[in-house]
């Protein structure tokens, strides 16, 4: 049986520009990051099915291609549920741009919550583990998807998602690492970020972002 957490780690609005300053104490780069751009916006999503819809759209794929096509969704459809989701075809999924693959991850997302095989609202009272334990059941929905939920849905304080591209450029780009740095290397500078490597990840994709416009 699962144990539900009274209080799972998390930050909110409040303490997370301290959090940021934390951090800032312990690494220089992120102090010069916080410098030069300023802090980095707190990326938060609500606890719904179209939020883990969004996700799994991001997969592999840019995010502005990722928020387009969940747009185009949302046009369709109006809001995005387990039922408005399964009532479209399989021609109707493709002209509005899922791919066969994530389609059927989203209906697979969908029917889970239709059979009360997965609760939104019980996984945010669950440790972070047991979200991850419950949700990886589920077809295409792996680690990176599930770091995410748990970061920007969830909001828990000490999650690192080694499997984001621009997590890992934004590290060797900032740190001047060698591009052939391994990742049990890139886990272990992560690790004096803990318990707040969430925070540091979003320090982390402010840079990327900033020095990917300039």
């Amino acid at each position: 049986m699962m144990k539900i957490m009274e209080s799972p780690i998390s930050f909110e609005g409040e303490n997370f520009n301290t959090i940021c300053d934390l951090l800032a104490e312990r690494d220089n780069n992120f102090r010069n990051v916080i410098t030069r751009y300023g802090y980095p916006p707190i990326w938060k999503r609500d606890n719904t099915f179209e939020a883990i819809v969004h996700i799994i759209l991001e997969q592999q794929v840019s995010l502005a291609s990722a928020l387009a096509h969940l747009n185009k969704l949302k046009e369709r459809v109006g809001e995005i549920t387990p039922s408005s989701i399964l009532a479209l075809t399989d021609d109707e999924m493709r002209n509005n741009f899922i791919s066969r693959q994530k389609a059927k991850y989203i209906r697979g997302v969908a029917r889970a919550i239709l059979n009360r095989e997965l609760d939104l609202n019980t996984l945010s009272k669950l440790s972070d583990d047991e979200v991850r334990g419950q949700l990886i059941k589920l077809k295409g929905i792996g680690n990176w998807t599930i770091d995410i939920y748990l970061m920007l849905v969830l909001q828990r304080s000490d999650i690192f998602p080694i499997g984001d591209l621009a997590i890992v450029t934004a590290i060797k780009k900032l740190k001047n690492l060698g591009q052939n740095m391994s990742n049990e290397n890139l886990l272990r500078i992560a690790d004096s970020w803990k318990p707040y490597r969430t925070v540091a990840t979003m320090i982390l994709w402010h840079f990327y972002l900033s020095t990917s416009k300039s």
